[in-house]
């Protein structure tokens, strides 16, 4: 372990790094915003990080899963220790409302989660790392993954691919946009901290006909809506229960397709299950659907409910985050460093929480005073681009704090 008179130096030397690059570290995240690519399509987006890359004289092999890119950055005695980083790249389907200079120019997608932030600050953080690469033992993994928004999730085929391996990493770093926490802060929770998600697929079939017949057909409608109420009481006392474990079902989306006085044979709903407890997750799916069949069955009808098993739980290794509380008071004062209480949102990072000790954290974006407040996923989400400035210096000095650990 590096003395701290040597990592106190290390530290200054990472924050007038930083702020040195912030202007074309801006400029990187603008890029990125304007350009903005869908899950596994973000083909400009990995060739722009390739560039980024080779200026920075960092070698790096592209092509995981098609888009994704690891780079590695070797310090003296590069065996010694191995610890990864990674930052999504990939966009939503979303037509931009902010009206700024770098707005989306491909419509109908935008980052609206923050993953240009996410792509910038790393590549902002490998830069910084690649000039005091002589100041430190060990060596940093850089990885830029596709496919975060969607199943199965970019993270899960990129491990299938080896971004694990050769060589191998002790523990992995993630962070992400908040915009419910100014910029300048920094958000950590130890321990589990995001939820499981499936996405949920109930096709109710009933007799269709004429409304005015009501003998002559089964309305699915008025069974799907029964199904929703009752899993909506089972599933209500897990919210409501303290003791419980976390536990969400939610239906959004209904699809009848009949009339005024048309009964349709058949209604979709599409909805999504999130938890944090692998063995109640498999028997909450079974409970869900024998609910759901039981009651067709009843009332004449089928059901045919499919459960598409998603992202695992999220779970922050207790002692890396413990650490790693430590390294972000050190750099930004306590003042700025927040605990954070258990979401039931979910991230394809838990798959690498799941076979690694890991540390995700959350980087605080707003702005209230500039009317930087918009949530994540809506289309007037934006950030204060001065967090650009922590998330660079903060994830380079906690990865060489780490490595030294």
């Amino acid at each position: 372990m590096k003395n701290s008179t040597s990592l106190q130096s290390i530290k200054k030397k990472i924050q007038a790094l930083a702020t040195k690059n912030i202007s074309e570290l801006v400029q990187v995240r603008r890029h990125l915003h304007q350009h903005p690519e869908l899950s596994f399509q973000e083909i400009k987006t990995s060739k722009f990080i390739a560039q980024k890359l080779k200026e920075f004289n960092i070698p790096f092999k592209s092509g995981y899963v098609k888009t994704g890119i690891v780079a590695i950055i070797k310090g003296k005695n590069p065996a010694k220790k191995v610890i990864a980083l990674r930052a999504d790249m990939d966009a939503l389907p979303i037509i931009e409302a902010n009206n700024v200079s770098y707005c989306s120019k491909n419509k109908g997608v935008m980052h609206a989660c923050g993953h240009d932030v996410h792509s910038a600050s790393l590549l902002g953080t490998a830069k910084i790392l690649q000039e005091l690469r002589n100041e430190f033992e060990g060596t940093i993994k850089l990885i830029f993954q596709p496919g975060e928004e969607v199943l199965p999730g970019g993270a899960s085929l990129m491990i299938q691919e080896g971004v694990l391996k050769n060589p191998i990493p002790k523990s992995i770093y993630g962070q992400h946009v908040f915009p419910s926490m100014e910029a300048g802060t920094v958000g950590f929770k130890k321990g589990m901290y995001m939820a499981s998600t499936d996405e949920l697929y109930l096709t109710v079939t009933g007799k269709g006909g004429h409304a005015a017949m009501p003998a002559e057909y089964i309305n699915p409608i008025i069974i799907a809506s029964e199904i929703l109420l009752a899993l909506n009481a089972e599933f209500m006392t897990y919210k409501s229960n303290k003791t419980a474990i976390p536990t969400v079902l939610a239906f959004g989306k209904v699809s009848a397709n009949g009339a005024t006085n048309v009964i349709p044979e058949k209604i979709a709903i599409e909805g999504t299950f999130r938890t944090m407890d692998e063995k109640w997750r498999k028997a909450a799916h079974i409970k869900m659907k024998k609910i759901a069949s039981d009651i067709a069955k009843k009332r004449g009808g089928a059901c045919i409910f499919e459960v598409r098993k998603g992202y695992p739980f999220l779970v922050n290794d207790e002692s890396l985050t413990t650490r790693s509380i430590a390294y972000a008071i050190d750099y930004l004062g306590k003042n700025n460093v927040e605990e954070l209480p258990l979401r039931m949102t979910a991230e394809d990072f838990a798959y690498y929480s799941q076979v690694m000790p890991a540390c995700f954290y959350r980087l605080g974006t707003a702005n209230k005073k500039k009317g930087i407040t918009s949530g994540v996923h809506t289309p007037t989400f934006d950030i204060d681009e001065k967090a650009l400035l922590v998330s660079s210096g903060l994830m380079a000095w906690m990865a060489i704090n780490e490595l030294s650990a």
